[in-house]
């Protein structure tokens, strides 16, 4: 089944370094197992032909490069597909089509948070890790962002949140654990 699962904590509680840790971005003396396979000691760019993508926080889009240049770079290992992709994309997130000749770094925030969003599902990924995604962003962009994760997850995704904003997060989880000081303190149904 697709659903979302929620990490919430606060800043410094580790939930980014989670995030970090199951794509290999450190290292760490943990393992981490992802469809039965133990990716612990896989290269970053293994564990996205896997099946993992991973939205930083932060966005990090190519501030130099379009639109549509930052989603071929998402699908640097799938460009076979990329046409079929990049369309879908602009279906899901009509404001990056209308602009896809614009420099990603002209963008607002919540324009460039669905930019690495779509980025990152131009990997095709069967998990799609998110690291605050509504940090710096309007509340109404934040509406709209929950919003298309919500289509994901009816499409089947399934996505793993790291998220502060615990009243959104929990609304839209089916499952969430809270993060204290690098451990697991509690853990249950959203809301």
């Amino acid at each position: 089944d697709r659903e979302i699962v929620t990490l919430i904590g606060s800043n410094g509680a580790g939930k980014t370094s989670t995030l970090n840790g199951i794509v290999n971005l450190v290292r760490s003396s943990g393992r981490v197992s992802f469809l039965n396979d133990d990716i612990s000691r896989s290269q970053t760019h293994q564990i996205v032909r896997r099946g993992l993508a991973l939205v930083p926080e932060g966005r990090r889009v190519f501030t130099n490069l379009t639109i549509e240049e930052n989603l071929r770079m998402g699908a640097y290992n799938n460009l076979a597909g990329y046409a079929r992709l990049r369309d879908r994309m602009y279906a899901l997130f009509p404001r990056l089509k209308e602009r896809r000749h614009q420099m990603a770094g002209t963008m607002s925030g919540g324009e460039q948070q669905m930019l690495a969003i779509a980025r990152a599902l131009m990997s095709r990924p069967r998990l799609l890790l998110l690291d605050e995604p509504s940090l710096g962003l309007a509340p109404l962009v934040v509406k709209q962002i929950f919003q298309i994760l919500r289509e994901l997850t009816a499409q089947g995704m399934t996505l793993f949140l790291v998220e502060q904003n615990a009243r959104h997060a929990l609304n839209l989880s089916d499952r969430a654990y809270v993060m204290v000081n690098g451990q697991i303190r509690l853990s249950g149904s959203g809301l």
